[in-house]
């Protein structure tokens, strides 16, 4: 059975790949929580690091616009209550830097028959009721993935309704891209989910990542 790897090596493998990431740090206790986050610049989150925590949000497991250390104080005490409820003890506590921008997903998936699919989407809303995303089997090439951006039904968004700057799209390829060769490469590697990636007119950072593995 597959299981959900640590963020540590999660980190990592962001890292090997070269697919940009918001800064963060972990910390162990209420003080270096708020250390970390002085040190990052305000706002931040905070996020409990655990294998057993599957979605964060619905365990209780993060808080986010936190705005001076005294929040980051009583936030990382207030996560690890729910922890406690849950019998979960976390590795440890993400700070990190708060993005703004806007939320895309992208993701992979492991298919017994066609091998590693890849997924784009808009975040929010477009993923979760209206099901806005386009798939690619892997390997990718550079117009798959320019593809699979513009084929989204909220890609309006990202041109730059409504008088928003249009989003950085090369820095959503690169991501597609590296991802396409984690699933080729990373043959133990059934899910991965960068989930939000926040992207803007100069960037796009990966904001959470959950990847599963083969032992």
């Amino acid at each position: 059975m597959p299981e959900m790897i640590s963020m540590e090596k999660s980190l990592a493998l962001l890292k090997k790949y070269s697919i940009p990431h918001a800064s963060w740090k972990i910390a162990k206790s209420p003080e270096s929580a708020a250390k970390a986050a002085k040190q990052l610049g305000f706002p931040v989150a905070l996020k409990a690091l655990s294998k057993k925590i599957v979605h964060k949000t619905d365990s209780g497991a993060v808080s986010l616009n936190l705005a001076d250390e005294d929040e980051v104080k009583s936030a990382f005490d207030d996560i690890m209550k729910s922890m406690k409820k849950l019998r979960i003890k976390p590795d440890g506590m993400l700070v990190q830097k708060m993005e703004a921008g806007t939320e895309v997903i992208i993701g992979l998936k492991r298919d017994p028959q066609f091998g590693p699919v890849v997924m784009f989407g808009l975040g929010g809303i477009f993923v979760e009721i209206l099901k806005d995303v386009s798939l690619r089997i892997a390997p990718l090439t550079k117009d798959d993935c320019i593809g699979m951006i513009e084929e989204v039904k909220g890609y309006e968004i990202l041109k730059g309704a409504r008088g928003k700057k249009p989003v950085n799209t090369d820095a959503l390829v690169k991501i597609l891209m590296s991802v396409s060769k984690i699933g080729e490469k990373n043959k133990k590697i059934t899910e991965l989910d960068l989930n939000p990636i926040i992207a803007d007119e100069k960037s796009a950072k990966v904001v959470d990542i959950r990847v599963m593995s083969e032992k």
